[in-house]
């Protein structure tokens, strides 16, 4: 077993996404403001990046439940075991609360025929995220994303992950998960919203400089204790090659007084 203790932070809390701001998320009834999902996904990485290497990034699945939230300045407690070849990542932090697992194993699954299906048909500007607006089996418009050096280097620096893997070219995958959330939110305005969970099929590791096309399809919606819940797939296309794919998993309709 390794004990990995990073600190949160909140650097997003100007973002559209008012979760990451203290007045919002209050008023839902969290303590305040929360780290994102996708960095607290980043700190976790690091110890299997650190065992594994870049292998971790070529072939693996990655299942994130995200349970309890992180605060700003929280002292996180990441602790990585293997079993048979099974990784399991636990984070915990105030006093033993568990905020969130990882489970990851070599392997991925076939490749989803809704990663190769083209984005949807262009839209005007993007509309208030709703219910009814939200359509199952609907591709979104595709887009592109190029990733930098300097958004690399930025991602790695957030989460003060200094590994020297991600200086030779290779995307950090805090990186290549806040994707999946710019997916949801370049399609729709979302004032208040929770990433609660990701699967993540890395199948081939994405670099600095890789012409990547986004393409997003939302499969399922649900609600549950007064939320408003919706499942995207999401795949990342360089050429020919589906690299990524992700289940995205996330509460578009907080209701008050979550907790």
């Amino acid at each position: 077993m390794s004990l990995y203790r990073p600190t949160a932070r909140n650097f997003i809390e100007d973002s559209e996404n008012r979760m990451h701001s203290d007045a919002i998320a209050r008023q839902l009834g969290f303590d305040g403001a929360l780290v994102a999902g996708v960095a607290v996904f980043g700190h976790m990485t690091h110890p299997l990046v650190s065992a594994l290497g870049a292998d971790w990034l070529d072939g693996f699945t990655a299942s994130l439940r995200l349970i309890e939230p992180a605060y700003d300045g929280d002292v996180l407690s990441i602790e990585h075991t293997e079993t048979n070849r099974e990784h399991l990542v636990q984070c915990t932090a105030r006093g033993g609360t568990l905020l969130a697992e990882v489970r990851s194993r070599p392997g991925v699954a076939a490749i989803s025929e809704l990663s190769t299906r083209p984005g949807g048909a262009p839209v005007g500007e993007r509309p208030v995220v709703t219910w009814d607006g939200i359509h199952e089996n609907e591709s979104f418009p595709a887009w592109s994303w190029t990733p930098t050096e300097e958004e690399n280097a930025t991602a790695a620096s957030q989460i003060d992950d200094a590994l020297a893997l991600y200086r030779t070219g290779i995307v950090h995958p805090q990186l290549i998960l806040s994707q999946a959330n710019s997916a949801f939110s370049n399609r729709f305005v979302l004032s208040a919203w929770l990433h609660v969970g990701s699967v993540v099929a890395f199948r081939e590791r994405l670099m600095i400089g890789d012409e990547v096309e986004v393409r997003t399809v939302p499969t399922r919606k649900w609600r549950k204790k007064d939320h408003e819940f919706v499942e995207l797939h999401v795949a990342y296309v360089v050429g020919d090659t589906v690299k990524t794919e992700i289940t995205h998993t996330a509460i578009f309709k907080v209701a008050p007084h979550a907790s």
